[in-house]
Parts: structure tokens; sequence; C-alpha cells
């Protein structure tokens, strides 16, 4: 039997997003989530933990939310089938997005609450946005009483962001894991299925979707702290390692137009030195880092490209 992870996690992942839509509102005709004040592109915790989720289907794993409309009970039915168990609690357990999300059940006489081990901070981008709205045609036509309203097609309107680079965090919390029985396997699992559903969000809305960066930080056993947010630790840069205006980022269209400034990132971590196990850096080539160098004189780091 595996055995819970009993060490304390936290999580940095960049991508970027372009000529796409990183996270529609639905009450808003589907346009993208925003900062009004910083003009900045969000995307909630919940779309990056479906990211991962359709992720985890493709490769055959059980996950509780599977995407699809229908009740608990017929999902419960299902999953009862697919595990060979009977009781809530040991059919969920079988979940992977339980294990880590966790969940809140509550169907005939059996119901609880576990809190997930793995809680995501929303995604903001780095750069302000410039938010493009585009209208077109339906490849059908609309119905109608005369032989000229049979011919008018109906119109379709989408929104896309010319250029973002997303920033996501994330934290482990090993205690949680004591209910969930999430595992080392499971947090890997997660991490590869992030960059790998990422780079596989093929639809017309999430096209052009591609991993950036991704930092897995590893405490030593009993350590309950963190550095906290990440994202945070990360900025955008123009080539000559200037901050710009918003102006200036919301034209940038390219990751060869931009620097990633990982100093503070470097810094943080260094602070925290005596607490870190291990660190891992996982790279896209075309990703241009400021501070590098002092990410890489970090002992505890092993850093590759992707």
């Amino acid at each position: 039997m595996k055995m819970v992870f009993n060490r304390r996690r936290e999580y940095l992942f960049l991508y970027t997003v372009k000529d796409a839509n990183p996270n529609g509102n639905p009450l808003e005709d589907n346009h993208p989530r925003y900062d009004e004040d910083t003009q900045q592109a969000l995307a909630s915790d919940v779309r990056i933990k479906r990211t991962i989720r359709d992720q985890w289907l493709n490769k055959g794993e059980n996950v509780f939310i599977d995407g699809q409309p229908k009740m608990l009970k017929t999902r419960f039915e299902e999953l009862k089938k697919i595990t060979g168990k009977e009781a809530g609690r040991e059919v969920l357990k079988n979940c992977i997005d339980v294990r880590l999300f966790g969940v809140t059940f509550a169907l005939g006489k059996e119901a609880f609450a576990w809190t997930g081990p793995v809680q995501f901070k929303w995604a903001r981008s780095l750069n302000a946005c410039t938010f493009e709205f585009i209208q077109g045609t339906s490849a059908f036509a609309t119905e109608g009483s005369s032989e000229k309203e049979k011919q008018q097609r109906s119109f379709r309107n989408e929104y896309k962001v010319p250029f973002a680079l997303m920033s996501v965090y994330a934290i482990a919390n090993q205690y949680a894991a004591e209910t969930t029985g999430a595992t080392d396997e499971d947090l890997q699992s997660m991490w590869q299925s992030l960059w790998e559903g990422t780079d596989n969000l093929i639809t017309r809305s999430k096209n052009e979707h591609k991993s950036r960066m991704a930092v897995e930080v590893v405490y030593k056993t009993g350590f309950d702290g963190k550095i906290g947010s990440l994202d945070e630790k990360v900025s955008l840069l123009n080539k000559d390692s200037k901050k710009m205006t918003l102006d200036e980022e919301k034209a940038v269209r390219s990751l060869k137009d931009v620097l990633v400034d990982v100093t503070p990132l470097a810094e943080a971590l260094s602070q925290k030195a005596d607490k870190i196990e291990k660190v891992t850096v996982w790279l896209d080539k075309e990703l241009n880092l400021l501070g590098k160098e002092k990410l890489e004189e970090l002992g505890f780091l092993k850093a590759e490209t992707r």
C-alpha cells in the first residue's frame, strides 16, 4: 500500500496563451476573465484543475468529476462498477482528483467533506492584455419564413487574447493528505498532467496554450511553513531588462519580445535553503530568463529543458 505524502510542497507554473481565451466567463458571453484595474488576464483554479483532470482521463485514471453533465448518483454508480467498492469514502479514495483536490459528498445516508491537500490560486497573467472581440458567420442559415430569411446566416461572437503569459501558484498540505490518502505518486502525476494537459488543450478557444516553466519546491520532513505566492516572485520585463508600461505590455505578442525575471524567486528559495530538500525546474527552450544563473547557484535545484 502506498503511503500518503508527508512533505510540504509549493508549485509555480507558467504558460502562454496566444490568440485564444484563457478562461471565459459564461455570465459575460464568454469574455475572458480579467482584472479591470490592471488589465491582467485571469484563469480560475477550477479551469486549472479541469486541464489536469482532462489529461488524467486521457491517461485512463479514475476521476470523480469527469466533465460530463450527469447526476451525482449516476456518476457514483459508474464509479462503484469501476472500483468494485460500495461505500462513498472507499469509492472516492480511488479517484485521484478527490485525493488531491478534495470533495463534498452527500448521497443517501452518507455525507462527508474532505479538504483537498492541493490548493490552487487563481492564475494571473504577468502582462496587461488586450481583449479582442471578433464576429463571424455561422456555417448554417437560421430558420425563416421567406426565402431571403432562409439564406441569412446567424452571427457568432468570440473573444481572444493576443498574448498572455499566465502564472499559477499551488501549495500541497501534507496534513490534509492524511484524510484523502494522496501520495507522492499522485503529486507527480498531477504536475506532469498540468504540463502535458496544457499542451493538449487543442480546442478552438484554447488552442495555442503552451507550457513554459514549472517549479516544484519539496520541503524537508517536519517543515510546516511556506514561501507563499511564488507567482508574485516572477515578473515580465522588456528585452533591456526594464519594466514596461501597460501599453507596452499589451503590445507583447511573443516570448521573443520579453524576459522573465526570476531573480526574486531565486532569492526567496535561497532564504529557505535550510528548509528545502529539493527544487525541480522544467523549462521550455523559448523562455528567456533573467536571473537564471542565480537559480543555478542553488545546490538543491535540478533543472531540465523540455
